[in-house]
């Protein structure tokens, strides 16, 4: 049995709804958020008093200043605490690493010449070549004179070798 396939403009037109709803959760959702925020801010930060002389708005400042102190020590706190646990969590994560070993791939012979994996490796702006030829240092051969007795017939060499064998053996 086969299934009707969807035609492209239903399913751009159904991808266009669905994006369209998505929209309109995420307007409402950030609206919720604004209204939230405003609702806790009423809740725990009334508007001060404004009412009074000039030592008790110099007094209602220093309260304030105490306050602002206060929870600037208690967030000191907190992100050491997180920095401490961050750090726990890194350490811990590289001892299960450690424990379970990092599993090498099976290597693949791979043809490739020396100047391709240079290539390959500092990338494609340097331009290294592997002809070590060129990097040898040349020498002259210096072309050595023999004497020509001593290039001699070699049978008549091996003739003499065997006098000299005959001299070390014994009957």
């Amino acid at each position: 049995m086969s299934e009707k396939k969807m035609t492209s403009s239903r399913r751009h037109h159904l991808k266009s709804v669905i994006l369209q709803i998505a929209l309109n959760w995420l307007e409402q959702e950030k609206k919720d958020i604004e209204e939230a925020k405003q609702a806790y801010m009423n809740e725990h930060c009334p508007d001060p008093d404004m009412a009074g002389d000039q030592a008790a708005l110099m007094e209602l400042a220093k309260k304030i200043y105490a306050q602002i102190d206060k929870i600037d020590d208690e967030r000191y706190d907190v992100e050491a605490k997180v920095q401490k646990a961050d750090k726990e969590i890194e350490d811990l994560k590289i001892k299960v690493v450690d424990l379970v070993g990092v599993k090498k791939p099976a290597l693949k012979k791979v043809r490739m010449s020396a100047d391709t994996m240079l290539q390959a490796l500092l990338g494609s702006k340097h331009k290294v070549t592997m002809d070590l030829r060129s990097n040898l240092k040349q020498v002259k051969k210096e072309v050595k004179e023999e004497s020509s007795e001593a290039v001699g017939d070699w049978r008549k060499n091996i003739e003499d070798k065997a006098d000299r064998k005959k001299m070390f053996e014994t009957s």
